[in-house]
């Protein structure tokens, strides 16, 4: 008889969080596990390719942050269907998606926290230890994540370290002059990418600081941004207010990033935190060179002068510094981004990921 195994989500939007947990539900083994995945909040573009695969997406449909209703629907769309366990993600799943667990008297409940939360204050936290005390195990992609929490009163052998998963890098049919036309950068210039949501977590005001700096000592390299969110109004104007689009350009959410990615000459990330950043993984796959903010998330992935290079959180000179660097000196960028990729390969493949999952949720339902 298969395992039930219900994924508890608030959307399906394209976060990394939900890309993982996509992989996860369309790879583990259907001669074992019978997959759903429930939407706490609202449905997203990462559902559909879950329903080609025939795995159900039930959206739950919360409206508002306390709706008492959605703790409700969920109980009973899981007493519905008595999963054997119930593996939550992110914070307001986490929250309603573990009580929801409780009520319906499912056997199991793992949590997931993908990242360092320090915009949480103190009921948040008072929130997780309760729920952690009834939970089986919670999984992260990053020591540093399980570190956090451990500070704050959860216990670090709860937690289940499984780096995130990334896909085999599809063939790149097009050109650098193809790549840097589709971003509206002309192609003699050096070209900086960046890519990721836009809001205050990623601290993008460092990085037109930074990109406004590496123009103006050598003017023919341009940072591009690939990615929308709230903040998107607020950075155009800042960027107009300290340098020119030919040397930072906001090039929106887009479907084509693993196209462009190997066309850069650079990859940039200046968060103040993350759990394991997607974008970070699927450039070094691509044997780009990094240059990312040392924090935690981070040197998960990058050791400093080994597979890419760390620069202190918000050092806007550090950052264009080392970028500058490595344009002048194309042999260390290649090494970095060849030991980058071959890290991503060894300790990064979607078979790891899911295989990791699968073990633990064989031994958490077999006790």
């Amino acid at each position: 008889m298969k395992l039930r195994i219900a994924l508890i989500i608030p959307t399906m939007d394209r976060g990394g969080a939900e890309k993982q947990l996509a992989l996860l539900a369309e790879n583990l083994p259907r001669e074992e596990f019978d997959v759903r995945v429930f939407l706490l909040t609202r449905d997203g573009p990462r559902s559909e390719p879950l329903r080609q695969a025939g795995i159900p997406v039930t959206v739950i449909g919360k409206r508002f942050k306390a709706d008492p209703t959605a703790l409700f629907r969920l109980r009973r769309a899981l007493a519905d269907w008595s999963p054997d366990l119930v593996h939550t993600w992110l914070f307001a799943a986490n929250s309603f998606g573990r009580a929801a667990a409780l009520l319906a008297k499912v056997p199991v409940i793992v949590a997931s926290e993908r990242c360092v939360d320090p915009w949480k204050s103190w009921w948040h936290f008072c929130i997780d230890r309760f729920l952690a005390r009834r939970s089986a195990a919670i999984t992260t992609n990053s020591s540093g994540v399980r570190e956090f929490y451990a500070r704050h009163g959860i216990a670090g052998d709860l937690f289940h370290v499984i780096p995130n998963g990334i896909p085999p890098r599809p063939s790149t049919p097009i050109s650098r002059p193809q790549a840097f036309e589709r971003l509206g950068v002309s192609v003699e210039r050096k070209l900086v990418l960046a890519v990721g949501r836009l809001w205050p977590q990623k601290r993008y005001r460092d990085l037109i600081w930074a990109a406004e700096l590496l123009a103006c000592t050598r003017d023919d390299t341009t940072l591009v941004v690939i990615g929308d969110g709230p903040q998107k109004a607020e950075l155009l104007r800042f960027r107009d207010s300290v340098t020119i689009p030919e040397h930072v350009r906001f090039a929106g959410a887009r479907d084509d990033v693993a196209e462009l990615l190997p066309h850069a000459d650079l990859f940039w990330i200046g968060s103040e935190y993350e759990g394991q950043s997607n974008a970070v993984i699927e450039a070094m796959q691509a044997g780009i060179p990094v240059i990312a903010s040392d924090i935690p998330g981070n040197r998960d992935l990058i050791l400093d002068d080994q597979t890419g290079r760390l620069v202190p959180l918000g050092d806007r000179a550090a950052l264009a510094r080392e970028s500058l660097d490595l344009l002048e000196h194309s042999d260390v960028a290649d090494r970095l981004g060849t030991a980058g990729r071959a890290r991503i390969e060894e300790a990064f493949s979607v078979d790891q990921m899911v295989q990791r999952h699968a073990q633990l949720y064989r031994d958490l339902i077999s006790r």
